[in-house]
Formats: C-alpha cells, structure tokens, sequence
C-alpha cells in the first residue's frame, strides 16, 4: 500500500504537493482543536474582524449592525431584491400561477415538509435534523468533517439528498412567499430553521462542512435570504450577527479547501463563486477583498480550462453544462452591477457555452442529459421542470442582446426577473425573436452533432455523441460512445434515462451509466468503458468521428471507437448516421471483430411512449398504434431479433419512472452490421414500409411511402469497389435515390456520398475524375440542379450530361 502511495505522490507537481499538504495540516489543526476557525468568534472577537474603514465597529450592537445592513445602498444586489412592489407586480402579471404554486410549496415546508431534486414530501424529523438522510435512515456522525467517508452509502446513505437540504435553497421559496403574502410565519420558519442549523452545526463538524462547494452554496442561499427578509420583524439582530459569523467561516472555509486539485470543475468554480459573492456582497469584513480577488482569479482562468473551444463543458454532462452557465451568468451580472470589468473572453466563452445549449434544446423545450444529471441548482427561483434549462438562454438574451435565444427561450423566466428586474423584463420583450442561424451543427471538441430540419416546434430533431469520455477523473461521464436522442415530429421519444442516484444505490448508479441505457450497440451485454466506483472508471473508450457533412437537405455523420478491444477477441465499432430532413434517419452500425459475440443496439424510449412489436409485416418492426406523432423502428441483421426489456427513466435525480426498451440482437463473426431506419410518423397518415432488397457488393433497400417510393443502397468496402442492384449500380458509399409515385421510371431526387461513378437503368450516368464528398441531384418540370463539394463541372462531368443521361436521352459520357 504504501510504494503505491509513494508512486502517486511522485507524480504531483510541486504546487499540488504544496496545496494538499497546506489542506491536510489545516485539517489536522482543526481535529486537533489547534485552529482558531473550530469556533465561532464572541461578539467582541466579530468586531475584529471588520473593516472600520467600511463601518464604525469598536461599539457595534448587533442591532445597529443589522440596521447598517438594512440601509445600506452598496454594493448593489440583483435589482428585482431593491424594488419589491415592481417585483411581485410583474410576478403575478407574467406569471399568474407562480404565486399559488410558491406558496402552496412554502405552506409544505412549514410543516415539515420538502420537495428536493426528484423526491418529494421528504421529512428530516420535527425539529429538523440537519444530519439525517431520510431515504436510508441513515444519520451522520457528528464529527470533524474530514473524518467522514460521505462517498459510502453505509455511513451517509444519498449523501445528496441530506446537502441538498443544507443547502438552504428553499430559503428563497419562503422569501418569495413572504413577499407575495406578507405573512410572518414564512420569515419566522427561516429564522428558526437558521437559528436551528447554527446550534446542529458548530464549525467543522459534521457532513454539512465536508464539501466546500456545499459550504459556497449554503453561503450564497444565505445571502439571498438575508435580501428578502431584511425588514422583517422575525429576523433578530442576535440571529443575523450569529448567522455572519457563520457566514465569515464559510468563506475562510471556501479558500482553505478550495477543490483546487480535489475536484477542479464545477466544485472549484461554484466554491470560487461563492467566494465571490462573500467578497462583494459582505465588504464589511476585513477579509473581504482578498476573497473577492481570489474568486474572480478562479473563475477566470478556469474558463477556458473547463469550456471547450467550441463551448461544451469538458466533463461531457449537459446538467453540469448548465451550472456554469449559471455560475458564469450570476459573476457577470453582480460584477456589471458593481462596476467590475469583465473581461471579453469571459463574455464570448459564456456566449460559447450558451450557443451550444441552444442547438442541443429539443423541440418541446427541453434538454437532454447526456453525461450526469446532478438535479440541483445554483438558486431556486422558479418552478420550471429540472430539464428545461431555457432560463439560461431568457437570460443570456438580455445579457448579450441575442435574439436566437430569445427565439429558442420562447419567453422570458421568471428566473430572468429576479436577477435582472424589471429591466432585464423589457429589454427582453424587446428583442426580436429570431431563428438561430443553423439547424444543424457540429461541435467537434465536445463530440456533439445535433441534427434538425427546422425550427418549429414539429422538428425532428438528432444528438448524437461521438465525444471524448470526460475529463480529469471522469467522474460524470457515462458509457454512451456513439448513442443518440430523437425528437419525432416535436415529441421527444428515444432518449437518454438520465442518472437517478450516485450513491444510493450502486446496482442502480452502474445501470444508469452503463452501455445498455443508452441508445448505442453493447457487445456481449458489456459497455464500452467501465465503471469503478460511483465516480471513476477503469476502462474509457475513445471516440473519434470520422466525418460529417450537414446540407440543407441532409445531414451525414460517422464515428468510431475501440471500447471493446479489452476483450479476449477485440471489437471495433463504427456508426454511421444519414439523415434525410423532413423524412427520416439511417443508421448503419459495423462491427469488426475477430470471434463471434453478441451485438445489441438498444432503443430506449420516454416514459410516456407505448411501443410495440408490429409481427404483421415480413419483418417484425418497433411502432405504437395511439395515433400520435411517434417513429416505426426497422432493425436489419443477420439472423437479427427483436427482444423487450424493462429499462427506466430518470427526469431528475432521485426520480426514476418505468420506461420500455426495444433491443435488436445479432450474431457477429468477423464482420456483421445492422442498419435501422427511423421513420416518423404523424398521427392518421400512411405509414411508410421498409423492405430489405437483394444487392451484390453491399445492402439495398426499398423504402415505400405515400409520395413513391425510395432506394437506397450501402456499399461494403470488403466486398469489393461497388454496390450493384436491378436498376442501380455504384460506388459510391451511400446511394440514395426516390422515385415519385406517378413515374416510378425516372429519379426525381438522388443523395450520393462518398464516391464517383453511378449507374443507372444499365447506364453510366456519372463519372468523375474526382472523389466527390457529397453529391444532391433534384429534377422538377425537366430540370435537374445539382449540388456537389465540388461545384458543377469541375471534376470531369457535366450537370447537362448527367440531367441528359438521367432522363435516358444520351447513353453515357
């Protein structure tokens, strides 16, 4: 054990050795009682610790100090907080059945009552328990912080669910209720249970100091708190003097232990937030400056650690892609409000963050959790669903006088009115609502491609994961190399399952991470990387994509990985997507391997979906029969067969549904590949039907449908340097072509990839001496308009020839 420890040590740098060293000797302090910080400063020790170039300190009642807080016009907080009338007008005007819905939640937590992530009705005992966690039973130990092994669900059970009450973000749902109703009990229950968590809590002891991040999000509930119940009667100036002394050892806390080689990613730049905060919001205190500095450093140089260039967050989860966009929106806005400068990079990575969020925004207005779904939140101001993260783009609206996200916004939050008032509202308003630029888009550092044909809410929509596995220690990531989402029509219908627990269950945290629970191929029921614990890994599968091409009227993306090359016999996986908009999708998955195994691809669809196996065609396929917009799946493999199988589905963590999945299985020797076709289907029209037809050199296939019917044939490589059917031959990777229904003779549509001779009707009606990426070919009333990489004749061809050739008048070139 301990040469393996000395190897680790060995490779740290010189100031991790430092700042581990310097976090260990000051915990060691504290469990010995050495520190200075174990305690809570006397009432004399406070007036210390305050700047008396800010405020006359050396007599300071703690009533004089709370009426200094109350009247104070600097710094300046978020503007909704300074004008309370304008506020709850707006509130009730926009947004009419917030003010039930706040105060029914608030009237629950007067008894006792909380809803927290995806749980609900949680009680923690009368009087709260502050060290309880009340799905397992289990109660933490009251003892130094360092000293406890939250990780293990034997000491702490979900020890999420227990932070997530000390987080006190339900503090803001009592102030919302209090300013809407007026009623004192609201501001008497905060001030009891804050009063109560001091006396539970003294200074580094228990589970609720063992996360620095927790301390920063406690810190900042506090605050905000403090702004709605600063004129009520029910907050003592004893109880708030006392709740700032806690408030100063949460920000020497947050510096002391910052995550800064612990966990340097959304903990490192929540905790520096938190520091921020205390420095700009708290300058009362001597310290406070230097907080504030330390804070803004972070936050400024971990931003182009943790955001790629092409804005995806580096730990591959779009819950946690959402906290920095938070954390970055709430520093911009109180450093603009306090005439701090903030530097342009910051503004055009948070642009780039909020780009990529706007792009991966399904049709319904949600967003889908790839990687883990943390179900938190910086603050809790508003009652939206936990996947519809459309406040960050209402903000960033404002912020940066964007109308794309105003446009995919749709309106503004109500978050939006409590950080920007009741100007951030108009400018809001004013704004233009326009379509982003792009439908589809690759984010190629993140691995992420999103497929769309438009904008409407009845797009079919596709994101697709071709990325890296994470980043540091990868402790968000989940097994999902090469898997994929749909919306059909605007209904979101196969999906990721989401996260549900990380250490209430590792039965459960495997599963949810896991290769078979998300839309990708397992091989031999093993995922692509495997887990080792609630946040490690022992194997990760690296991704690469092979191409991608996005047109006006098709989408094409490829990628592979090798995640299966630790078995005794190696797998190499490659997929490939075709998209054909306003149509329908083809998905082709290879498998190269040197034995024979199992190949699976899974199909995991909403809670709310009722699929089926449809027997009545020759070849069984996936479909519902409710009459609303959905997708038939036709699977195609050797010997390939449909099997169900119980999955779930997990909106928010700590909830979890049931949730049907459809799994295709082959027999793989050597090289085998299976090809889906997702065809939607709109309630009460024809559905269309997929036939798998003979080819040499590849596979073909015979899509019908009301218009006609189309053809489409996948070449294999191995097989030799074309694919050839009846009326078709080529050699060109992908062939697509349709045939109208009125004359099924002559094409009227084809999409080619990767090739350059065609042949048609025993007819070669394209060669070119090039290699062409792409060609798209359209022919209406007699005249055929060609697109290629390549431009129209500069590879050897001619449109005119090839129009000719196509309509049977010239027998080749």
């Amino acid at each position: 054990m301990l040469p393996k420890y000395l190897r680790k040590v060995k490779k740290l740098s010189v100031d991790e050795l430092r700042v581990r060293s310097s976090q260990e000797l000051n915990s060691f302090a504290e469990r010995l009682g050495w520190s200075s910080l174990t305690k809570l400063p006397d009432d004399q020790g406070f007036l210390t610790l305050l700047d008396p170039e800010r405020i006359e300190s050396e007599s300071l009642s703690p009533a004089q100090f709370l009426q200094h807080f109350r009247s104070r016009s600097e710094p300046r907080f978020f503007p909704a907080l300074s004008n309370k009338p304008t506020t709850i007008e707006e509130l009730r005007q926009r947004w009419p059945s917030s003010e039930s819905e706040i105060v029914a939640e608030a009237e629950l937590i007067l008894r006792g009552r909380f809803s927290l992530l995806g749980f609900r009705n949680l009680s923690f005992g009368n009087p709260i328990d502050w060290h309880l966690e009340p799905i397992s039973g289990k109660l933490t130990p009251r003892a130094h912080w360092s000293t406890l092994d939250y990780l293990d669900p034997g000491v702490a059970g979900d020890k999420k669910v227990t932070w997530e009450l000390n987080r006190h973000q339900y503090f803001m749902t009592l102030g919302r209720a209090y300013w809407l109703t007026g009623d004192e009990r609201f501001a008497t229950a905060f001030a009891g249970h804050l009063e109560s968590w001091t006396d539970q809590n003294p200074p580094k002891q228990g589970i609720n100091w063992s996360s620095s991040l927790e301390v920063s999000f406690r810190l900042i509930s506090w605050i905000w708190a403090f702004y709605f119940f600063q004129d009520s009667p029910s907050l003592k100036p004893n109880t708030f003097v006392r709740a700032m002394k806690f408030l100063y050892l949460h920000a020497r806390h947050l510096e002391t232990y910052l995550s800064t080689y612990f966990s340097p990613n959304t903990h490192l730049t929540g905790e520096a937030l938190g520091l921020f905060y205390a420095g700009t919001l708290l300058p009362e205190f001597k310290e406070a400056g230097r907080w504030k500095a330390v804070g803004r450093d972070i936050l400024l140089t971990q931003l182009s650690r943790q955001v790629r260039p092409d804005g995806v967050y580096f730990e591959q989860s779009s819950y946690y892609h959402r906290y920095t966009i938070d954390f970055y929106n709430h520093f911009v806005i109180l450093s603009q409000l306090n005439g701090e400068v903030v530097p342009a990079e910051v503004e055009r990575r948070l642009q780039a963050l909020l780009d990529h969020l706007m792009y991966i925004t399904r049709p319904d207005g949600t967003t889908p959790f790839y990687g883990d779904d943390d179900g938190g939140r910086l603050v809790k101001l508003d009652q939206i669903a936990s996947n519809d993260f459309r406040a960050c783009l209402s903000i960033g609206a404002v912020l940066f006088d964007r109308q794309d996200y105003r446009f995919v916004a749709a309106k503004a939050a109500e978050e939006t009115l409590w950080l920007l008032g009741q100007s951030g509202l108009d400018r809001f308003d004013s704004l233009e609502p326009r379509e982003p630029v792009s439908q589809s888009v690759a984010f190629e550092k993140g691995g992420y491609y999103v497929m769309r044909d438009s904008w409407t809410t009845k797009a079919n929509y596709l994101l697709f994961d071709c990325g890296p596995h994470g980043a540091l220690s990868y402790g968000h990531a989940h097994a999902d190399a090469l898997s994929f989402e749909i919306a059909v029509n605007g209904r979101t219908l196969l999906i990721d399952p989401g996260t549900y627990t990380y250490t209430g269950s590792k039965k459960l945290r495997d599963w949810f991470r896991s290769s078979a629970a998300h839309n990708t191929l397992t091989i031999d029921g093993e995922s692509s990387s495997l887990p080792d614990g609630p946040f490690s890994w022992q194997r990760v599968a690296k991704c690469a994509t092979r191409n991608w091409i996005s047109r006006e009227r098709f989408d094409y993306v490829a990628g592979s990985y090798e995640g299966f090359s630790r078995l005794p016999q190696s797998v190499t996986h490659t997929r490939s997507i075709f998209f054909l908009k306003n149509d329908y999708w083809v998905i082709r998955d290879q498998v190269i391997s040197g034995a024979g195994h199992r190949a699976d691809v899974s199909f995991h669809f909403d809670q709310d979906a009722k699929p089926l196996i449809d027997t009545s065609e020759n070849m069984p396929f996936i479909t519902e029969n409710d009459n609303q917009e959905s997708a038939d799946v036709f699977a195609f493999g050797r010997d390939g067969r449909w099997r169900r199988e119980d999955g779930w589905v997990s909106h928010c963590y700590g909830e979890k549904a049931p949730g049907r999945v459809y799994t295709f299985s082959v027999q793989t020797c050597g090289f085998e590949e299976i090809v889906t076709f997702l065809m939607p289907c709109s309630a009460g029209a024809i559905k269309r039907s997929v036939l798998q037809i003979e080819a040499i050199g590849g596979k073909a296939f015979e899509v019908t449908h009301q218009g006609g019917s189309d053809v489409l044939m996948i070449r294999d490589a191995r097989a030799g340097r074309k694919v050839e059917m009846k009326r078709l031959a080529s050699d060109f990777a992908w062939t697509w072509v349709r045939f109208s229904g009125e004359e099924k003779t002559l094409p009227i549509e084809i999409v080619l990839l990767d090739g350059t001779t065609l042949k048609f009707e025993g007819r070669q009606v394209l060669k070119s001496d090039d290699r062409l990426e792409y060609l798209r070919a359209t022919r209406a009333a007699d005249q055929l308009r060609v697109e290629t990489n390549l431009g129209g004749s500069d590879s050897g061809w001619d449109v005119a020839d090839f129009a000719a050739a196509l309509s049977g008048e010239k027998s080749g070139f």
